[in-house]
């Protein structure tokens, strides 16, 4: 079911990219959590601030929702994503484990 909210945790994560606040972004994960990024897996802290700090945060991105649909655990949000590294529409799906983010999944939206 489509949704114009953002749940949380995920609303407050993506107001903490579009902020750049690499702290936030990373305490938002579990401790073994893990981002796939067009098949490219980082797992645990250290590998996904390593890939942040090139293509994510440190890439200056933002990300503006059109579209939310939430199915249980599993947030989707279809948005526009700007960086510098890379643009255009994007759709981020967020597996969550409590009030944290276990999984983020970036396909082309």
């Amino acid at each position: 079911m489509a949704d114009a909210a953002v749940p949380e945790p995920v609303a407050s994560f993506i107001d903490t990219v579009n902020s750049h606040d690499e702290s936030g972004f990373l305490d938002a994960f579990t401790p073994d959590g893990a981002v796939d990024d067009w098949g490219r897996t980082f797992t645990g802290r250290q590998a996904i601030k390593a890939w942040s700090d090139n293509e994510f945060i440190g890439a200056r991105g933002t990300l503006t929702p059109e579209d939310v649909t939430t199915e249980g655990d599993r947030v989707v949000v279809v948005g526009d994503w700007r960086s510098e590294h890379a643009n255009g529409l994007s759709r981020f799906t967020f597996d969550i484990a409590g009030d944290r983010i276990a999984m983020m999944t970036i396909r082309e939206g």
